[in-house]
């Protein structure tokens, strides 16, 4: 009997705890339910310049003493909140350094996340009422998008909701970010000029529409040498018969589709393009060659090679316009690349892109005959591709999602929310990654793999560690061991340049790292071999190793001649990556290494060994990470290339010198030029980081000398808007090429990854290719500086740049709406002049349109027309297929 009692008891409080858990989660769900559908979230940037407006940004640490205000506002639409137990979780890409509210406060978990909780002395948020929270964040924020969507609330058991305003992966985070207008300056030195209507007006004044006549066999890129005849073919209706025998069947399948695509059939009746290789007639290595002799009756190729035939081709496409008659002039050209490597990288780990938006990327580098795709597979927000036998790293580290413990997937980044079902998560399967290098190869553009480390690997370590965990509680303490990727000893204090801890640095002193780094590049070379496309680079990344609080902008608490310029931190207790690792202490105490700060580049140096032994033998890597080698020589590989992205303002037309004199080839890839996800304009309306330039616009592009860094100077500007002045004080050999590159931190979707790319590619493609005549060749200690030298031909310049913005509004963007691409269309510029509505663009062709009744009405701009004093008037441009438009501006 008393067992029984005993038993019914136990039953009860069984029963009664049970009831009191489940009771608990749904008190806790019901907070989260409550609070994400009746709170509103309002972020306005108040001051960009708080340092010079009474804040001591210096005392509060900020790097080079730079901070900002901001006020957070949470509006409350409901009845009153009364309970502490919950949290906001949200992304903010600065660092918070002060909360000024008592109620809450806001503790930064890794990377940008970061979370509000009330304090002890949180009382409510009554009911129908607004609570604001000012913080104060280092450096500033000038762009729209610094914002990133997707706050959430939590609660102790309940499942993760976001907060229902915040809820876009657009680009139109409206809902919940005040416009900032008065604060778009970062500093008081600043001179850049902000693009509205009026300025953008002034901007595109130089630039004049050309007629049809002026732009005939125009071919973009241009060719090097070109003779224009006086004939013109039609070639409409008969079609072309492509004769290209010595092409391979999937380059001439990509031609083929490329004619019927402008409504040009292929047919054995049609007018015939013949091709040959005969590579005696060039140049030795002038891969890619061709000459092209368009005759009344027949067009006739001669190329170097088979990629040549293809260019070849491809200028014959360039020549047809998509809905005018379809005619192409008579012209003999002799063409041939100016830089071996053509290329642009592009960034999936930050946010995911879709294979079939990759492929579109693939076909336009072939059409503007860029060759070179260098694919960011891997960083510390995202591993993005399946490696057999490691399915931590996919089924892991390719997802973000709400889980503190990070034992299912990495924590939410950049605005991915709590669960996996944005383009925070995702990767290629091993077939989509074979199938993207085919795709690729039959366009003639090399596939370049970057797994980056040992920096921006917390991906890997994370998802390493997992597996580290797995199999230790099965009892397999070796293989748990054997890819495992950091030290257990290493106690460092580290913080990366996006606010990661230690666990975003692969250890280089680890032979599990090794062969964690085999295993990698074995599979990954596996893939190329099947898809047919042997692996020839590997790309190693390298970049920003380092603890940003040891950086110049920061200075120790005991410093003796402290100043008000930079943060002022105790630097006693921060370390370099793996300084306190017991493995990386014995590398330095057997003098493996000169110090910790060397295990970057000796790290580099034992990859580049496995790499060799792949069959490998050129290895690629972001300049710093070969800092402390001491040439080229160094590496086991014949070739390494050094992706150079030191800003030109800050000394970079000088350090490229550098790399080249210690043997390294250089791809120029500099960040205040060639980056795509820099803003096109200073409007805090366009997205993008803006940490290397205030904008990066096809006209700059146009513009620069990428053989010549120095002579920049005389064309630019640097990101404050003001002129610089450049010299290069040592030889320099010549760059091996030139690349964009495509960052993805706030380009969360496929279609903002086309508007940060096109057309602004099509300028990156005009330098790759073609030298043009006002480009000066480098020399050693010229000196250039803008409105102080004058080597440049500015008239030159001007006209070169008039008819390649006439070629991209005239004909390029109406290929690629042809190709369903969702590239940018320009704002235009307008003004009220005289009573009346001046507008112009920069790609003269585009259709602009004005509304005088808030976009109630639109009508097609074609000359000045009179406006009524007081009216505002909106502007816009519209796309040539008539789909889409421009962002829409306001002017009285």
């Amino acid at each position: 009997m008393k067992k029984i009692k005993t038993a019914i008891l136990a039953t009860s409080i069984a029963s009664l705890l049970s009831m009191g858990a489940t009771q608990s989660v749904f008190a806790s769900q019901q907070i989260v339910d409550s609070m994400s559908s009746q709170l509103n979230v309002k972020y306005e940037v108040i001051d960009n310049q708080a340092g010079a407006h009474g804040v001591n940004c210096s005392a509060l640490g900020a790097d080079w003493a730079a901070c900002n205000k901001v006020l957070i506002s949470l509006k409350n639409n409901g009845p009153a909140i009364k309970d502490k137990d919950w949290a906001i979780y949200f992304n903010n890409i600065r660092m918070i350094l002060a909360v000024n509210n008592e109620q809450f406060k806001i503790t930064h978990i890794t990377g940008d996340l970061h979370k509000i909780e009330p304090t002890e002395k949180f009382t409510s948020i009554p009911a129908h009422s607004t609570i604001n929270i000012p913080i104060i964040g280092e450096y500033w924020m000038v762009s729209e998008s610094d914002l990133m969507p997707r706050w959430y609330i939590t609660s102790s058991h309940a499942k993760p909701k976001i907060i229902a305003n915040t809820n876009t992966g657009t680009d139109n985070l409206s809902a919940f970010v005040a416009p900032i207008q008065q604060n778009w300056k970062r500093t008081a030195d600043d001179h850049n000029t902000l693009m509205t209507p009026n300025t953008r007006f002034q901007y595109n004044s130089d630039i004049k529409k050309l007629s049809a006549e002026s732009l005939r066999g125009q071919i973009l890129p241009t060719p090097a040498k070109m003779t224009l005849g006086k004939e013109d073919i039609t070639i409409g209706q008969q079609g072309v018969n492509l004769i290209l025998n010595d092409l391979n069947q999937e380059s001439l399948t990509i031609l083929n589709t490329a004619f019927n695509a402008l409504g040009i059939p292929v047919t054995q009746n049609g007018y015939k393009i013949k091709a040959t290789i005969a590579p005696e007639q060039f140049k030795q290595g002038q891969l890619g060659g061709y000459q092209l002799d368009i005759k009344k009756d027949e067009a006739l190729i001669v190329a170097y090679d088979e990629s040549g035939i293809f260019y070849a081709v491809q200028s014959i496409l360039s020549l047809i316009p998509v809905n005018e008659l379809k005619t192409i002039p008579t012209l003999n050209v002799f063409d041939s690349p100016r830089f071996a490597y053509r290329g642009i990288m592009l960034d999936i780990g930050r946010n995911f892109k879709s294979k079939a938006s990759i492929m579109r990327l693939l076909d336009q580098m072939a059409k503007y005959k860029l060759n070179k795709f260098h694919f960011h597979l891997s960083d510390d927000e995202g591993w993005r591709i399946e490696i057999p036998d490691l399915p931590e790293l996919t089924d892991i580290g390719s997802k973000r999602c709400h889980d503190l413990t990070e034992q299912s997937c990495l924590l939410p980044q950049l605005g991915s929310g709590p669960e996996s079902n944005t383009t925070g998560s995702g990767f290629l399967s091993r077939q989509d990654y074979i199938d993207i290098v085919k795709y690729a190869k039959a366009r003639f553009i090399e596939v370049i793999p970057e797994i980056d480390m040992p920096a921006h690997a917390r991906a890997a370590i994370v998802s390493m560690e997992a597996r580290y965990k797995r199999l230790m509680a099965e009892g397999k303490e070796a293989q748990a061991n054997e890819f495992r990727l950091v030290d257990p000893t290493d106690t460092s204090n580290t913080t990366t340049v996006q606010f990661y801890n230690r666990l975003s640095y692969l250890n280089p002193c680890l032979d599990s790292s090794k062969r964690f780094v085999n295993k990698i590049i074995d599979e990954i070379t596996k893939m190329h071999i099947e898809a047919g496309q042997p692996l020839h680079t590997w790309h190693f990344g390298g970049d920003e190793a380092k603890n940003i609080r040891l950086g110049a902008g920061y200075q120790d608490l005991q410093a003796k001649d402290k100043t008000d310029a930079k943060g002022t931190i105790d630097q006693s207790i921060e370390d370099h990556p793996w300084a306190k690792s017991q493995a990386c202490q014995t590398f330095v105490s057997k003098g493996k290494v000169k110090d910790i700060e060397h295990l970057p580049s000796y790290f580099a140096q034992q990859v580049s060994t496995i790499i060799k032994s792949h069959g490998i033998n050129h290895m690629q890597a972001w300049q710093d990470g070969m800092k402390y080698a001491d040439n080229a020589k160094s590496f086991a590989v014949d070739k390494v290339t050094v992706n150079f992205w030191d800003t030109l303002y800050w000394g970079g037309f000088d350090s490229v010198n550098e790399w080249s004199n210690k043997g390294y080839q250089v791809i120029i890839s500099n960040p205040d030029y060639v980056y795509l996800d820099m803003p096109y304009e200073v409007n805090p309306k366009e997205s993008g980081y803006y940490w290397a330039t205030r904008f990066n616009d096809e006209r700059k592009i146009f513009s620069f000398a990428p053989n010549n860094l120095p002579q920049n100077a005389e064309t630019s500007v640097d990101r404050d808007g003001n002129p610089f002045t450049a010299k290069g004080t040592m030889n320099w050999s010549g760059a091996y090429g030139i690349s964009a590159q495509i960052w993805t931190e706030d380009i969360r979707t496929d279609k903002k990854m086309e508007y940060m790319t096109f057309p602004r590619l099509l300028a990156v493609a005009e330098r790759a290719w073609h030298q043009a005549d006002w480009e000066i060749d480098y020399q050693k200690d010229r000196e250039f500086a803008q409105g102080t030298t004058h080597y440049v031909d500015q008239q030159q310049l001007l006209n070169d740049w008039i008819r390649f913005a006439n070629l991209v509004g005239q004909r390029e963007l109406q290929k690629l709406d042809l190709a369903s691409i969702d590239y940018r269309l320009p704002v235009p510029g307008a003004k009220i002049e005289n009573g009346q509505l001046v507008a112009n663009i920069v790609f003269p062709g585009l259709t602009i349109e004005y509304s005088t009744n808030q976009g109630k009405n639109w009508y097609r701009y074609t000359e000045p027309v009179g406006i009524r004093k007081g009216e505002t008037v909106s502007v816009r441009s519209v796309s040539p297929n008539h789909k889409r438009t421009s962002r829409i501006e306001e002017l009285k």
